[in-house]
């Protein structure tokens, strides 16, 4: 049996081993951080796409019981005006809906899942390079150890050292010219019915908010900065002042913003927002990228860990029906590369509308009705939520994403 070395164990790693494990193919993941609680406290979304990826490899369950369900999406202006409903796709068969969840809790069901069905997670071991061994490849760590596998799966995040081995030259992180936050209210009335995830493009700022089933009320803001910030710039403005900074920025806003950050401890966590183009190639030898490790988009797109759920199931499909890494790399590459590219054009597009201000921001609220008028209907964006992979069905070199 064939033997995977996946380095990272974040959201796209353990997804990988189970999507291999149903293929055949024994692996073992790398994970970095010593421990297993790191990013506590965001959330994040998951699509249907990415559920359905899910879904062929059994896993889908115990993610969407992690989270909470969100059925529909409306849009506003900060001037209050309704933009509308926007599609979220057909839901899956069993009934399952897009839903919300914490990043960690996210990371945890996944993590538990690889290793209920046997999978080692080893913690502590940061990739340092990659060599051959005869015709297998090996990861050499920090930590002086090694490991030898006949395929190595790079899913080490934005920052990958598998891409640089992958590429040297490969398109790095940028700054898309907004920072991000979020928290959890707990208040008596919530602001919509539970699931209704309510987005405002206000007059400064981007706010989104929805009602969980327990009462509590989950938000994000996104906030447009010119300049990238570094932690050290975040860390020197206390939470107490950057809560007043949200107040400030929102107060003009017909939207519950301000309701909800008040009733919010102010212990944020700041993020700068990136994104990342793809390399030319996804593979070099036996080393192939998956998720953020391969492209990046922004939190924008509501679809970072949804493409590296699908990258996993597209991956395993191709080391079935091909007889050597290489080939199965350059078949997996050809169904992914041109949905990736489109996924980040879109985030793209609304990285725009939120950060625009002054005379982009006027007009935007000109512009932006008809813009959605015209794209919120179920066929505008079945493309993206309505995607399914047949996993079943042999990869075809005709097949097309």
């Amino acid at each position: 049996m064939a033997h995977a070395l996946i380095i990272g164990g974040g959201v796209a790693g353990p997804t990988a081993a189970i999507a291999l494990q149903k293929v055949g193919v024994d692996a073992s993941v790398y994970e970095a951080y010593a421990t297993t609680a790191h990013d506590v406290g965001a959330s994040m979304g998951i699509s249907l796409n990415g559920l359905d990826a899910l879904r062929t490899l059994d896993a889908h369950t115990v993610v969407r019981d992690a989270g909470f369900p969100v059925p529909r999406g409306v849009m506003w202006l900060g001037n209050g005006r309704c933009l509308g409903e926007g599609h979220t796709g057909t839901p899956l068969p069993d009934g399952t809906l897009p839903i919300v969840i914490g990043r960690y809790d996210l990371y945890a069901a996944l993590r538990q899942e690889a290793l209920r069905r046997g999978v080692p997670i080893h913690h502590g071991k940061r990739l340092a390079h990659i060599g051959q061994r005869g015709d297998r490849v090996a990861a050499v760590f920090t930590d002086g150890t090694e490991a030898v596998g006949d395929l190595l799966i790079g899913a080490d995040g934005i920052g990958s050292t598998t891409r640089h081995f992958v590429d040297p030259h490969a398109p790095q992180p940028r700054y898309v010219g907004l920072v991000g936050t979020g928290g959890i209210a707990r208040i008596a009335t919530p602001q919509s019915d539970p699931g209704v995830m309510n987005m405002v493009f206000g007059r400064r700022a981007f706010f989104a908010s929805m009602a969980s089933p327990d009462g509590s009320v989950w938000w994000f803001a996104n906030l447009p900065r010119a300049d990238e910030p570094t932690a050290a710039d975040l860390a020197a403005t206390s939470g107490a002042q950057w809560q007043q900074r949200l107040l400030q920025v929102f107060a003009g806003d017909r939207s519950p913003a301000a309701q909800l950050i008040r009733a919010t401890p102010p212990d944020y966590t700041w993020f700068p927002m990136h994104d990342m183009d793809a390399p030319k190639r996804w593979h070099r030898g036996r080393v192939v990228l998956i998720g953020d490790a391969a492209h990046v988009s922004s939190p924008s797109s509501g679809q970072g860990a949804s493409m590296a759920f699908e990258d996993a199931v597209q991956l395993a499909r191709c080391l079935r029906d091909r007889d050597d890494p290489p080939a199965a790399f350059h078949a997996y590459q050809r169904l992914r590369a041109n949905r990736v590219s489109k996924v980040l054009a879109g985030a793209k597009q609304v990285n725009r509308s939120k950060a625009a201000t002054g005379v982009s921001r006027v007009l935007r609220d000109v512009t932006f009705p008809l813009f959605v008028r015209k794209f919120s209907t179920p066929e505008a964006f079945a493309w993206l939520y309505d995607h399914r992979i047949d996993f079943d069905r042999p990869i075809d070199d005709q097949q097309r994403p």
